[in-house]
């Protein structure tokens, strides 16, 4: 190969990955709704509530047994860590950005439903669990969980809502996880997770 034609090769590669970067900006369409298609390889949607945005890494069940998803139970009383016949422990695992410059509260108000309308609430564990989503603050220009936290280092990098859902829901989806803002609840976003 000519060295002319190496560097216009070179070029049109570094002009590709340069519109490519450019393309994932942080200037996006407000999102309020999406689908979270792990199945199929699609990243989940950013997801707009407020002046904050949240992104869906990761939803499954967890086994209590499995040494990754005890540790995302750790501190649940016992009778938190309870499961009834028939109730399964369920995890989203969560990403916030704030792309502002002050700090944010995130959201506090975060649901999931089914296709019969069960609904159901996160259950947050004692601060002796490092993993656990929690609605604080999302520092300026950061996210959560913070950079560096043991949650972020984790394998899916999010921070888990821990839910306990109802077996048959899991056969009522498509599941969706509700957001709303904590500054003004006319403000919500969804997402269909991916079971």
């Amino acid at each position: 190969m000519s060295s002319r034609l190496r560097k216009l090769t070179l070029l049109a590669l570094v002009l590709l990955a340069a519109s490519a970067l450019t393309a994932c900006g942080d200037s996006h369409s407000r999102v309020t709704t999406g689908t979270y298609a792990g199945e199929s390889g699609a990243n989940a949607p950013y997801l707009d509530v407020g002046p904050l945005v949240y992104e869906v890494q990761l939803s499954r069940e967890l086994n209590p047994s499995s040494t990754e998803d005890a540790a995302y139970l750790q501190g649940l009383s016992p009778a938190e860590r309870k499961l009834a016949p028939g109730q399964e422990w369920f995890a989203v695992f969560l990403q916030v950005y704030n792309d502002g410059s002050k700090a944010l509260p995130a959201a506090s108000n975060l649901t999931i439903t089914d296709t019969q309308g069960n609904r159901y609430i996160p259950i947050v564990p004692r601060p002796t669990n490092q993993f656990a989503y929690r609605a604080g603050s999302v520092p300026g220009k950061g996210r959560l969980p913070v950079a560096d936290s043991i949650a972020s280092q984790g394998t899916t990098q999010g921070s888990p809502l821990l839910f306990k859902i109802q077996t048959v829901s899991l056969d009522n989806r498509p599941l969706k996880l509700t957001i709303v803002d904590p500054d003004n609840a006319a403000e919500t976003a969804s997402a269909e997770l991916d079971v």
